[in-house]
């Protein structure tokens, strides 16, 4: 089977094909696929989503796609999440009673109630740390959200980014060859391209190093 560079997570949860062309812009040729052994062989892995963490834990246990995708990130296969695809990586939601994929400690909470959800529209994102996906990405550049809930990482050392919105919380998070967005970066202009190219960059140095060496 054939190795694609990278392959976009599709679970009828997410825009795919915006993510698709965003890829497609930057110069790679992904794979849009639900076939469990095409997201085994592919060099890397982009998860994108929008809705609740039950329902698309549900769409991808009944698509297969759970030890795939798990197989993948605990072996230092670059992985980007996006939106939802950062959700799914901790270990539950508020707003379902189902475990999620676990790969990072904490828990998805709603936003306050006094502030109007869902937090839709342009914001900006405080860097904790320098990572290659985020090079050449200026301090407080402004992305494009569109969510209810955010993520509450119980280990502060996988917290990259924070943006503020009733109260200020994960934004990005990153541990090994793991990378994942609240935002859209496939909606958020040059940036958010820059970030799917600099993503790209470093899956094919994981590659070039026969593998990340920091994996989940």
């Amino acid at each position: 089977m054939t190795s694609h560079e990278v392959a976009v997570v599709d679970y009828g949860a997410g825009n795919v094909r915006s993510v698709a062309k965003a890829l497609e812009y930057v110069g790679s040729v992904p794979v849009v696929t639900s076939d469990p052994e095409v997201i085994r062989q592919a060099r890397s892995l982009i998860l994108p989503g929008q809705g609740a963490c039950g329902s698309a834990m549900k769409a991808l246990e009944q698509r297969n796609l759970i030890e795939p995708i798990l197989s993948a990130v605990r072996t230092g296969v670059p992985f980007f999440g996006v939106c939802l695809g950062l959700h799914l990586l901790f270990d539950r939601s508020e707003e379902s009673n189902g475990p999620c994929l676990g790969l990072l400690p904490g828990k998805v909470r709603r936003l306050p109630a006094d502030v109007k959800v869902p937090h839709m529209g342009w914001n900006t994102v405080s860097f904790l740390k320098d990572h290659p996906v985020f090079e050449g990405i200026p301090q407080n550049t402004h992305f494009y959200f569109v969510h209810s809930y955010y993520s509450d990482p119980t280990e502060s050392c996988s917290v990259l980014g924070v943006t503020s919105y009733g109260t200020e919380f994960c934004s990005v998070v990153a541990r090994g060859s793991m990378v994942a967005t609240q935002f859209h970066p496939e909606k958020s202009g040059k940036w958010g391209l820059r970030i799917y190219a600099n993503f790209l960059n470093m899956a094919r140095d994981c590659v070039v190093q026969r593998g990340c060496s920091e994996a989940v």
